[in-house]
C-alpha cells in the first residue's frame, strides 16, 4: 500500500542529503509531537531518507515540509510498546530504544541489541577463531544473507579483517551462545561501493547473530601453543629469528601466578633467561604493544622434568601472559656477508651442541635450522672455502637428524639425511640414521639397505652389522605374523565355504523332496480326471 506523508511543521525535509544520520531521530520526531501515521513512514523508510534529524524538542521551530514520500507500508503499527516482541518491532525502533553502542570510538556506527544472553564468562578475543550462526538483511527487511539457510555455521578469524568490520566488533562483545541484533552504518558495512547486486551504495545493514563457540589460535602443527590477543599490537613488523626482545611476562600454572617479570632475550634463546620455548616461538607472530595469552602444553613449557625454581611438576600446562614492548630485528639472511654467515654458524653450532647435551632437542633444532637457513644457498669462493661452508651445513643436517631421532619425527629425520647424502652419498652417518629411521618406521627392508650400504663404506661399524642382523629378524617374525593373519583369513573363508555348501545341500535335498512330492501329487490329479471321465 502506498501513503502520502502529509505536510507538517516542525522538522528537516526527509530528502535533504546530509551525513550523519541515526536512528535517534525518530525518538526526536516523537518528542516533537509528530502524528502516528508520519511517524510510521518515517519509520518504514528510515535507512533510506539520507537526512540529519534533530531530536531535540527546541528544534521543532525549524519550519520545514515533508513532501510526498513513497512508503511501502507493511500495515503493522510499529510502537516502541515495551510489551510488543522485538521481531514485531522495526529496526528503527529497536535499535532507537535498545541499542547499545559497542564501537571503541563511540560513533553509532554499530549499534547492538541483545535478544538473548550468553554463557557467563568469557569473550572472544583478536585472532580466534569464531563459529556463529547469522542472517543478513537490509533495513527494509529483505535478506541478502543467512548462514542458516545454508545449514552450517560461518568461521572467520576474528579481527583479522575476513568480514566487514561490524561484524568483528559486534562479535567481540558477544558471550557464548548469545543471541544479538547488530546495525552497522555503511563505514562499517560496505561503505559506498556496496556489494551488487544485493546491497546497494552506502547501504545500512542489520543482521541477527549468535555465537556458537570460539578457540584461540594455534600457532604450531601439533597444537602445543595456542595464543589469544589481548591487545592488538602496532603495524606489521614482527620479531625474526634473533632478535632481541624486550618483554613483560606473567607465568601461571593451575591459576597460580609463578612468574612475573620484564625481561629482555634473543629470540631462539628463551631458556637461557628461564623463559619457555612455547613464549620464544610466539615472539615471532607478534608485534610491537600487544598483549596476548599463550595457553603451553608440557612440550613447549617445562617438559618432563618441570621447573623446581618455580615450584612447576612434569609435564605441566602452563598460561603465560606476553606484553611485547619493544625488539631490534636481527638482520636477515641476506643482508649477511659470508663472513659474518661463518662466524654465526660456528655460534650457533656451539649453542645447538649445548641444548642437545642437556637433552632440549627442540631448543637445538631452532640453532641447527639457523645455519642451514644462512648457508643452503651458500657458495665459496674457491675450494677451501666451499668445503668450509659444506663442512658446516652438512653437520648442521646431521646434528638435525640426530634430534629428530629423539623427538621421533621420523620423517624429518629421512628429509635431513637424504640432503645430506644428495652432496655426499657415502656419507656413513647419514646412512646408519637414515636406516635407523626407517626401521623405526618398520620399513626393515629399506632400512637393512641403508645398514648394508654403511657396510660398505665402513665393514668394522659393528652397530651397522647388528642392524642388519636385526632387520633380518624383524623380517622374519613380519613374514610369520602375516601367514598366521592369512592362514586364519583363509580357515575362516573355508569354513564360510563349508557352511555355505550344507546349506545348498539341504536345500537341494528338500527341493528334490517337494519336487517328488509334487510330481506324486501332479500323477494323483490326472488318475481323478482320468476317472471323472469314465463317469456318466
Amino acid at each position: 500500500m502506498i501513503i502520502d506523508a502529509p505536510r507538517v511543521s516542525g522538522g528537516i525535509d526527509c530528502k535533504k542529503k546530509t551525513a550523519g544520520r541515526t536512528f535517534s531521530t525518530l525518538v526526536g520526531y516523537e518528542r516533537a509531537g509528530l502524528k502516528s501515521r508520519c511517524l510510521r513512514a518515517l519509520r518504514s523508510q528510515c535507512g533510506d531518507i539520507p537526512a540529519e534529524v534533530i531530536a531535540r524538542k527546541q528544534h521543532t521551530s525549524n519550519i520545514i515540509n515533508i513532501k510526498r514520500v513513497r512508503v511501502a507500508c507493511p500495515g503493522a503499527d510499529m510502537t516502541t510498546d515495551k510489551d510488543q516482541s522485538m521481531d514485531d518491532q522495526s529496526p528503527a525502533v529497536v535499535f532507537a530504544a535498545k541499542g547499545i553502542d559497542v564501537t571503541p570510538n563511540k560513533d553509532e556506527g554499530v549499534l547492538k541489541v541483545v535478544k538473548n544472553q550468553g554463557e557467563d564468562g568469557d569473550r572472544p578475543m583478536i585472532g580466534d577463531k569464531v563459529a556463529v550462526h547469522y542472517t543478513g538483511k537490509l533495513l527494509n527487511g529483505k535478506k541478502f544473507d543467512s548462514s542458516m539457510e545454508r545449514k552450517k555455521p560461518f568461521t572467520f578469524s576474528l579481527g583479522k579483517g575476513q568480514v566487514i568490520k561490524g561484524l568483528d566488533i559486534g562479535v567481540s562483545s558477544m558471550q557464548r551462545g548469545e543471541v544479538c541484533m547488530l546495525l552497522c552504518k555503511p563505514a562499517y558495512a560496505y561503505g559506498s561501493a556496496g556489494c551488487p547486486p544485493k546491497i546497494p551504495p552506502n547501504a545500512m545493514l542489520q543482521f541477527e547473530v549468535e555465537l556458537l563457540s570460539f578457540k584461540g589460535e594455534v600457532l604450531t602443527d601439533d597444537g602445543g601453543i595456542t595464543r589469544r590477543i589481548k591487545v592488538k599490537g602496532e603495524g606489521y613488523n614482527n620479531p625474526n629469528d634473533g632478535s632481541t626482545v624486550h618483554v613483560h611476562l606473567e607465568g601461571r600454572c593451575e591459576e597460580r601466578l609463578f612468574d612475573s617479570r620484564d625481561v629482555h632475550f634473543v629470540v631462539g634463546e628463551s631458556e637461557d633467561m628461564g623463559v619457555p620455548l612455547g613464549v620464544d616461538r610466539a615472539m615471532e607472530k607478534m608485534q610491537k604493544g600487544e598483549c596476548c595469552m599463550l595457553y603451553l602444553k608440557p612440550k613447549y613449557g617445562f617438559g618432563k622434568e618441570g621447573r623446581a625454581q618455580y615450584k612447576i611438576g612434569p609435564n605441566s600446562d602452563l598460561v603465560y601472559e606476553v606484553t611485547l614492548n619493544n625488539f631490534q630485528k636481527a638482520k636477515e639472511s641476506w643482508e649477511l656477508d659470508q663472513k659474518e654467515k661463518l662466524k654465526l654458524s660456528a655460534a650457533a653450532k656451539q649453542k645447538g651442541t649445548q641444548y642437545f647435551k642437556a637433552g632440549r632437542y627442540l631448543q637445538a633444532v631452532v640453532q641447527y635450522q639457523r645455519i642451514v637457513s644462512w648457508l643452503e644457498m651458500e657458495f665459496g669462493v674457491g675450494k677451501e672455502q666451499q668445503q668450509k661452508l659444506q663442512d658446516f651445513l652438512l653437520a648442521a643436517q646431521l646434528n638435525l637428524a640426530m634430534c629428530y631421532l629423539k623427538l621421533r619425527e621420523y620423517a624429518l629425520v629421512v628429509e635431513n639425511c637424504n640432503k645430506v647424502i644428495e652432496l655426499d652419498e657415502k656419507n656413513e652417518k647419514a646412512l646408519y640414521r637414515r636406516g635407523e629411521a626407517r626401521l623405526f618406521r618398520n620399513e626393515f627392508s629399506l632400512a637393512m639397505s641403508d645398514f648394508k650400504l654403511v657396510l660398505q663404506v665402513n665393514s668394522s661399524n659393528r652397530a651397522a652389522r647388528g642392524q642388519v642382523s636385526n632387520c633380518q629378524r624383524k623380517i622374519r617374525e613380519h613374514h610369520e605374523k602375516d601367514k598366521k593373519i592369512y592362514a586364519n583369513m583363509f580357515q575362516k573363508f573355508a569354513e564360510h565355504d563349508v557352511k555355505a555348501g550344507k546349506g545348498k545341500r539341504r536345500r537341494g535335498e528338500d527341493s528334490g523332496a517337494m519336487n517328488e512330492n509334487h510330481q506324486v501329487a501332479i500323477k494323483r490329479r490326472r488318475r481323478s480326471q482320468d476317472h471323472g471321465q469314465d463317469c456318466p
